[in-house]
């Protein structure tokens, strides 16, 4: 391709994130396919037109059946709410456009392969946005663990935590209604930690979870932008129809052994997004609100040195790296969306599938899935059973 003119639809969250990332990538990869911020698209065309000011968008729609029918556009960036997923995709393909959609894929595993089938069909590029997969520190623990220095993968344990919901009197924004969302915090956050665990450890097996959801009811939101959201004072309450926290278990196909943990209702936790790998041979951990440091443990060091080691992945050794800032100079949550399009707009210049990509997707939504179905029916679920 010789350009990749983009449609991009919402605007807020994710959408200032993705512009953010398109309007950067040319000036720190100037080598990378420059894309083109051509069209944003809103419901509320007042606030679309101010987004598409501020955040450098070119023209706006707000009917995204105008945007996928435009011959102007190359690809379609879905960050709407994940009920409109599947809809917008299925006609971006049909369209034969190229899609970028955010996480979860969709609200169901049915809809996800659904997906995935009308692009491979339409021989499009898709990409699914699980964007800590492009922070220069989990890139350097999947290279310890692929090449071995680790040795056999024994432990995976993740957690991401947080508590923007943690008052009863938040109201009940989309996140929390299950026709919108699909799940809360397991389809929120639990995904990336899924997502996180195939990417580097391998395929998840089998599964047993349990979940809860500690506030039943919250006040109607009277507006919502991003994860904020206000009520009035009288407003009367509607039911909240997804887990608050969900944790599983997990075996891998190659014998290793997995516990994810997903909560809202972590206090002191903004965004606690943390794995740790341990291996015959040493050990990884990893937290997002320090994203620029891996901690490292290797057998191998002499006993009076041996100890877990800060690794500060700012080097040109590690991924990206370069493109950046002088060693010790950190980046943070937004460049891993820079990292993502840089993928994306590799994928569109040579003519190849981005990663990861919507197979990725429906391997996170199987999982997912799996917890449901152990929870509801407290057993082990075989990820076979999902097929």
């Amino acid at each position: 391709m010789k350009q990749l003119r983009i449609g991009m639809i919402g605007y807020k969250f994710m959408g200032k994130a993705h512009s953010n990332a398109y309007r950067s990538l040319p000036m720190f990869f100037p080598k990378a396919l420059k894309p083109e911020m051509a069209v944003l698209c809103g419901r509320n065309a007042a606030a679309l037109q101010e987004a598409a000011a501020r955040l450098g968008w070119s023209d706006t729609v707000t009917d995204w059946r105008e945007l996928v029918g435009r011959a102007d556009i190359d690809l379609i960036d879905i960050n709407a709410p994940s009920d409109a997923h599947k809809e917008i995709a299925l006609a971006a393909a049909k369209a034969g456009k190229h899609i970028f959609c955010e996480k979860p894929l969709a609200l169901t595993l049915a809809d996800s392969r659904e997906m995935l089938e009308a692009a491979e069909e339409a021989g499009v590029m898709h990409m699914v946005g699980f964007n800590y997969r492009f922070s220069p520190a989990v890139r350097l623990a999947k290279r310890l663990v692929e090449s071995g220095r680790l040795g056999q993968i024994y432990h995976f344990r993740a957690w991401f935590l947080q508590d923007w919901i943690l008052d009863p009197e938040f109201p009940l924004v989309w996140r929390l209604q299950k026709e919108i969302a699909g799940s809360g915090s397991h389809g929120d956050l639990g995904a990336h930690l899924i997502d996180l665990a195939h990417f580097l450890v391998g395929d998840i097996q089998e599964v047993i979870g349990m979940s809860e959801t500690f506030i039943k009811e919250r006040p109607l939101a009277a507006e919502m932008t991003g994860l904020s959201a206000k009520a009035n004072a009288d407003a009367p309450k509607g039911p909240v129809t997804v887990d608050d926290a969900t944790l599983f278990l997990a075996r891998f196909a190659n014998g290793a052994i997995g516990s994810f943990e997903a909560t809202r209702f972590a206090a002191g936790h903004r965004s606690t997004n943390s794995f740790e790998i341990n291996g015959s041979l040493g050990s990884v951990k990893f937290d997002f609100e320090r994203m620029n440091e891996l901690e490292v443990y290797l057998t191998s060091d002499e006993e009076d040195v041996q100890g877990f080691r800060r690794v500060l992945a700012t080097d040109p050794a590690h991924d990206y790296a370069e493109a950046w800032w002088p060693p010790g100079h950190t980046i943070g949550f937004e460049h891993t969306f820079i990292h993502e399009f840089l993928e994306l707009s590799s994928a569109a210049a040579e003519g190849r599938q981005p990663v990861p990509n919507f197979h990725d997707g429906v391997k996170c939504q199987a999982v997912l899935e799996a917890v449901e179905r152990s929870v509801e029916e407290r057993r082990w679920v075989q990820l076979s059973e999902m097929q």
